[in-house]
C-alpha cells in the first residue's frame, strides 16, 4: 500500500464522500485514506479463478460471492476496505444507512503482492478477525504456488494450513467446499525461479 494522501484525519463520512466521486478506490484506516494500487494480470486472474471456483462449489447454497469492488466495513478498528474475494452468508447485512457496504463476510481471500503481503497477513487479518461472522481466510501467492488457509477453530483460535503442491485439494471447512490448487493457479505464468 502507498502512504496516506495527507496527514489529515478524515471522518468515515468524509471518506465515503470522496470515494463516491473518486476515479480510484481507497481504503479508510481509522481516519487515514490510503490509495489502493492496481493489481497485476496474475493477481486479477487468481481472484477471478477463485471466484469462479467458489461460484461453482457454492451453487444452491445460501451464500453470495463478491469481488474487489465490494466495500467492507469493520467497526473496530474503523476500516473500510475492498477484499479481493468475499463470501457472505445470506441474508446479506449492510452497514446501517448504506446500500453499498457489507459487514458480515464469513470467508475472505487476498491475493498477495510484494507491497501488501505484510499488511494482509498482519494488521488487516487482525481487523478481519474482529468480525463475528468471519471464519476462513485464504492468502494466495501470485509469484509461486503457495496458499495459506486460516480456519477458525474457536474464539481467538485459528488453524493454519499451507499448500504448495498443485495436485492437492484444499477443503474449506465452513463453506463445505473443495478447491483444487491446480484449478486456482490455472493460466498463471509463474516464474520458475520463484518455485522453491
Amino acid at each position: 500500500m502507498t502512504q496516506a494522501l495527507e496527514e489529515k484525519i478524515y471522518t468515515p463520512d468524509e471518506y465515503l464522500d470522496r470515494e463516491r466521486t473518486s476515479a480510484t478506490r481507497s481504503e479508510y484506516r481509522n481516519g487515514a485514506i490510503i490509495p489502493m494500487t492496481g493489481g497485476t494480470p496474475d493477481h486479477n486472474e487468481l481472484a477471478i479463478n477463485l471466484a469462479v471456483l467458489l461460484k461453482s462449489a457454492l451453487r444452491g447454497k445460501p451464500y453470495r460471492i463478491f469481488g474487489a469492488d465490494q466495500r467492507l466495513w469493520i467497526d473496530q478498528p474503523k476500516l473500510y476496505t475492498y477484499p479481493d474475494i468475499m463470501v457472505v452468508e445470506k441474508p446479506l447485512q449492510l452497514q446501517m444507512g448504506r446500500s453499498d457496504t457489507v459487514i458480515n463476510p464469513c470467508f475472505i481471500a487476498e491475493v498477495l503482492s510484494k507491497s501488501t503481503q505484510d499488511y494482509d497477513r498482519g494488521e488487516k487479518f487482525s481487523a478481519y478477525r474482529t468480525i463475528d461472522s468471519f471464519c476462513e481466510y485464504l492468502l494466495i501467492d501470485q509469484y509461486r504456488i503457495h496458499v495459506e488457509h486460516y480456519a477458525k477453530t474457536a474464539t481467538h483460535q485459528w488453524l493454519l494450513s499451507e499448500y504448495d503442491d498443485p495436485n492437492i485439494t484444499l477443503s474449506l471447512q465452513w463453506l463445505e467446499a473443495e478447491l483444487k490448487i491446480s484449478d486456482l493457479y490455472d493460466n498463471i505464468d509463474l516464474d520458475p525461479k520463484n518455485q522453491q
